[in-house]
C-alpha cells in the first residue's frame, strides 16, 4: 500500500502506453486529410472526371483531380494547424490526480497513471482510471456518464469505480486495475468527448449547408438539362454543371471556421483564457447572460478569517479552537474557508481524531470524531442549526458565517451550538466598472450564490448596483418551470441557492431564448456547467468542474471574461464575413454561368476553369481569420441568422451577376471575343472582382474607412496582380487561358468600380436598420 516505485511505474507506462482514450497520433493527420474530400459533390465531381478520363479527355480530368487535391490540401493544412494549436493550449490545463509512489503522495497527470497505482480520492476529484476501492469513508460517486443516473451512488470497500466518474462526496483510496482503452469508459467516451451536443452556431451551419444543397441540386439539374437540350457535349456539360455546384458550395467553410476559432483561441490564451472546445467560442460571442457566484467574481476571492464569537456575539476561544480542530483534521475537499482558519494556529495537543463524516454539497457541513467521544461539526448556518434545536441567532451583515457545534457520540444529532466563525471577502476595487462594461456590451450579470440573502444584498450594494431583484432558493422551490422561466429573467440575484437549483435557473434562461454562460469552480457546479451554452471554470477549481467546462480561466476575473467575450465576437464576425462573401460571390458566379450557358454557343467556362476560379477566389478569404473587426460589431452579441444570410446571398449575388453580364456585353459586342478569349477574360474578371470585393463586404462602413489586416491586403492584391500574368505562363496554357487585349483592362477597371459602388450602396440599404 506504499504504492508502486517510480521506476516500476515508468516501466509499466512504457510497456502499456499512456492512460489516454485518444487515438494514436500517427493516424490523426491521415483521417483529417481524407475528411477534406467527404462532400458528396466533391465525390461526384471526381467520379465524373474519372469517366471523362476514360472517354478520351485525360488531360482535363487530371487537371480537375489536381485542383480538387490542392483545395483539399489547403483546407487540411489550415485545420491541422488549428488542431495542433488547440492541443498545445489544452496541455496548460491538464487534470492531475494524487497517487502514492515510493510511500509518498505525489501529483501526476492522468496520462501517467498506470495499473497498480494507489490513487487518493476526495470530493470533487475525477476518477482517473478503472479502480477498486481499498478504503471508503462516506464515499459517493457520480456515475451519470456511465449509467445516466444523476444521483450519486454509495461505494464501499472492494467496490469498483470507473474512469469518467466523479467523486461526489467523501474520501477514498483505490488501486488502479485498468487504464486507457482497456477501461469500461473507452467504448462510450468517443460519443461524449468527440460528439458533444451541437452549439447554436453548429446548428446554424448545418441548416445553412442543407439550404445550399437544395439550391445546388436544383441548379445543377436545370443547367445540365438545358445544355443537353442545346446539344452541347454531354460529358462536358455534366462536368460543367458539377463544377458550378462545387463553386457554389463554400467548401473551405470548415477550414475557415477552424482557422478562425484557432486564431481566437490563441488570442484568448494570451488573455489567460483557455478554450477547451473550439465551437463554444462562437457561443461566447452570442452570450447575453452571464451567471456567476459572487466569491472571487465580484469579490477578491481572498477569504480572511475575521473572528470567532459565541452566542452572545463576543469573541470566544472555544469556538476558535473547535473550528481549528475541525479544519485542520478534515481530509475531504479543500476550501478557502478552512485555509483562512488554519492561518490562526491553535494548540491541538490531546485531541486525537478517530473518524470523519466528510463534507458534501447536500449536507453542507463536516464533522470530525475524537477519541474522547466528542464530535465537532462545522458548516453552513442553515444546515447546522436544525441539529441544535434551531436556536435564534443574529448574523452580522456583510460577513460570511459558519456555525460550530459539538456533542457526544458519532452521529450528527443532539448537538449544541457553540458559536459562529466570521469571514470577509473584500469587493474588487474595479468590479463596478467591469460590470458596467459587460452591461454596455449586452451581457447581463446574474449572481447565483449559496450565501444568505443579506450577504448577497450587501455585496451587490457595495458595487452600487441599482435595481437589485433578489429571490431565494426557498422561494424558487415553490415556482413551476413555466413561472421560473419568467422570474429568472426578471431577477438578477439568486441567494441561498442549492446546487441542483443552479442548473434549473440556467435551463429556464435558455428556454426563454437567452444564450447563457455560467462561471463556476466547484464540484457542485458541474451540472450547471454542462447545462450552460458556455461553461466557464477556473484552473484552481475542482478537476470535475474543469472537465465539464468549455473554457478555463487561468485566473478568476470578470475583466478577463470581458476580453474573452470580445474575442468570441471577433471570431464569430470574421467567420460570418467568409459566409457572406463565399455565398454571395459563388451564387453570383453560378447565376451568371448558368445564364450565359443558355445563350452562348459554347460553355462560358471549362469545368477546370470553374474550379480554378473558385480556388483563387478562396485564397484572400483564407486571410479573414487575421482581419480586424469594426469596433461597433464587438459592442453587442452577434448571432447566426439563416434568413439574413440567404437574403444577403441573393441581393449581393445578383449585384455580382450584373458586373458579370456587363463583362459579357463588352466581350461579345465590343471585342467580338471567340470562346477562348471570352473564357480567359471572364476568368480574370471573376477572380479580380471576387478578390477586391472582399475589402468592401468585410465591413459595413465605406471601403476606405475600415482598415483591413496586412495579410488580407497582401492576399487580395497578390491575387489581382497575378491574374493578368497568368495567361502568359505554362499554368495558364494548361488551363486554356489566352492573352487578353490591353483595352479589356480599361473596361475591367470601369466594371469593377461600378461593382464596388453598387455594393457600397447595397450595404447602406441592407444594414441601415439591422443590428446583426
Amino acid at each position: 500500500m506504499d504504492g508502486l516505485s517510480q521506476q516500476e511505474a515508468e516501466k509499466r507506462l512504457a510497456e502499456h502506453g499512456p492512460n489516454s482514450l485518444k487515438p494514436p497520433k500517427r493516424f490523426k493527420w491521415l483521417l483529417l486529410f481524407i475528411s477534406q474530400f467527404k462532400s458528396p459533390l466533391i465525390l461526384l465531381l471526381v467520379g465524373a472526371a474519372m469517366l471523362s478520363f476514360f472517354l478520351g479527355s485525360p488531360t482535363d480530368a487530371t487537371i480537375i483531380f489536381a485542383i480538387v487535391f490542392l483545395s483539399g490540401l489547403l483546407g487540411f493544412f489550415q485545420e491541422f494547424g488549428a488542431l495542433n494549436s488547440l492541443e498545445k493550449l489544452l496541455s496548460l490545463i491538464e487534470n492531475k490526480t494524487t497517487v502514492r509512489r515510493d510511500g509518498k503522495e505525489v501529483s501526476i497527470r492522468f496520462e501517467e497513471v498506470v495499473v497498480g497505482d494507489v490513487v487518493l480520492l476526495r470530493a470533487g476529484d475525477l476518477v482517473p482510471a478503472d479502480c477498486t476501492l481499498n478504503e471508503a469513508n462516506h464515499f459517493f460517486a457520480n456515475e451519470s456518464a456511465m449509467t445516466g443516473e444523476s444521483l450519486p451512488v454509495e461505494k464501499k470497500e472492494n467496490d469498483p469505480i470507473f474512469m469518467g466518474t466523479m467523486v461526489a462526496s467523501g474520501i477514498g483510496e483505490a488501486v488502479v486495475t485498468a487504464t486507457g482503452r482497456k477501461t469500461k469508459y473507452s467504448d462510450i467516451v468517443e460519443h461524449i468527448r468527440f460528439r458533444p451536443p451541437e452549439t447554436a452556431f453548429e446548428i446554424g451551419v448545418r441548416k445553412f449547408g442543407f439550404f445550399l444543397l437544395v439550391v445546388t441540386c436544383i441548379l445543377v439539374v436545370v443547367i445540365f438539362a438545358v445544355n443537353t437540350i442545346l446539344h452541347k457535349p454531354m460529358i462536358e456539360s455534366f462536368l460543367f454543371a458539377l463544377a458550378l455546384a462545387v463553386g457554389l458550395t463554400p467548401q473551405l467553410l470548415p477550414a475557415i471556421i477552424s482557422v478562425n476559432l484557432s486564431h481566437g483561441a490563441r488570442r484568448m490564451a494570451k488573455k489567460r483564457v483557455i478554450v477547451k472546445r473550439l465551437p463554444c467560442l462562437e457561443n461566447f460571442g452570442q452570450m447575453n447572460v452571464l451567471c456567476a457566484d459572487k466569491t472571487g467574481t465580484l469579490t477578491e476571492g481572498k477569504i480572511k478569517f475575521e473572528k470567532a464569537v459565541g452566542l452572545d456575539g463576543q469573541p470566544n476561544e472555544q469556538v476558535a479552537l473547535y473550528g481549528f480542530l475541525n479544519a485542520s483534521m478534515q481530509t475531504g475537499y479543500p476550501n478557502p474557508l478552512d485555509a483562512a482558519i488554519l492561518e490562526n494556529k491553535r494548540d491541538t495537543a490531546g485531541w486525537n481524531k478517530v473518524g470523519e463524516i466528510p463534507y458534501d454539497f447536500e449536507r453542507k457541513r463536516l464533522s470530525i470524531l475524537f477519541d474522547n467521544n466528542t464530535i465537532i461539526t462545522k458548516g453552513a448556518v442553515a444546515q447546522v442549526l436544525p441539529l441544535c434545536g434551531n436556536p435564534q441567532i443574529n448574523l452580522e451583515p456583510g460577513l460570511r458565517a459558519l456555525a460550530v457545534a459539538s456533542g457526544q457520540g458519532t452521529k450528527e444529532e443532539n448537538l449544541t451550538l457553540l458559536g459562529l466563525l466570521y469571514f470577509s471577502d473584500p469587493i474588487k476595487p474595479d468590479i463596478q466598472q467591469v460590470v458596467s462594461q459587460l452591461e454596455r456590451k449586452g451581457v447581463h450579470l446574474k449572481i447565483i450564490t449559496g450565501d444568505t440573502a443579506a450577504t448577497a444584498l450587501h455585496v451587490t450594494a457595495s458595487i452600487n448596483r441599482n435595481h437589485t431583484q433578489l429571490i431565494t432558493g426557498a422561494e424558487l422551490k415553490q415556482l413551476s418551470d413555466a413561472a421560473l422561466e419568467k422570474i429568472a429573467n426578471e431577477k438578477n440575484v439568486f441567494a441561498e441557492i442549492e446546487p441542483n437549483q443552479k442548473e434549473r435557473i440556467i435551463l429556464s434562461l435558455r428556454k426563454s431564448g437567452k444564450v447563457v454562460g455560467f462561471l463556476g469552480d466547484g464540484i457542485n457546479d458541474v451540472s450547471a456547467l454542462h447545462s450552460a451554452d458556455v461553461g466557464i471554470a477556473v484552473d484552481s477549481g475542482a478537476p470535475a468542474a474543469k472537465e465539464a467546462a468549455d473554457l478555463v480561466l487561468l485566473e478568476k476575473n470578470l475583466d478577463v471574461l470581458r476580453d474573452g467575450i470580445e474575442e468570441g465576437r471577433r471570431t464569430f464576425v470574421n467567420t460570418l464575413k467568409y459566409v457572406y462573401m463565399a455565398t454571395s460571390g459563388n451564387f453570383g458566379n453560378m447565376f451568371s454561368m448558368g445564364g450565359a450557358s443558355l445563350f452562348l454557343p459554347f460553355l462560358p467556362l471549362l469545368p477546370k476553369q470553374v474550379l480554378l476560379t473558385n480556388f483563387f477566389s478562396d485564397l484572400p478569404e483564407m486571410a479573414l481569420a487575421s482581419d480586424r473587426v469594426d469596433h461597433e460589431r464587438l459592442e453587442h452579441p452577434v448571432k447566426w441568422d439563416l434568413k439574413i444570410i440567404r437574403r444577403f446571398m441573393i441581393v449581393f449575388g445578383l449585384l455580382s451577376s450584373i458586373a458579370d453580364y456587363m463583362t459579357f456585353f463588352v466581350l461579345l459586342y465590343w471585342l467580338k471575343a471567340d470562346a477562348a478569349l471570352f473564357r480567359s477574360a471572364w476568368f480574370i474578371e471573376s477572380v479580380v472582382s471576387a478578390a477586391l470585393i472582399v475589402l468592401a463586404i468585410r465591413t459595413r462602413h465605406l471601403i476606405f474607412s475600415s482598415r483591413p489586416s496586412k495579410l488580407l491586403l497582401f492576399s487580395v492584391f497578390g491575387v489581382c496582380l497575378l491574374m493578368p500574368i497568368l495567361p502568359y505562363t505554362g499554368l495558364g496554357k494548361l488551363f486554356n487561358l489566352v492573352p487578353i487585349p490591353p483595352v479589356f483592362y480599361i473596361y475591367l477597371v470601369g466594371i469593377i468600380l461600378f461593382y464596388i459602388l453598387s455594393v457600397e450602396i447595397g450595404k447602406y440599404f441592407f444594414f441601415r436598420r439591422r443590428h446583426y
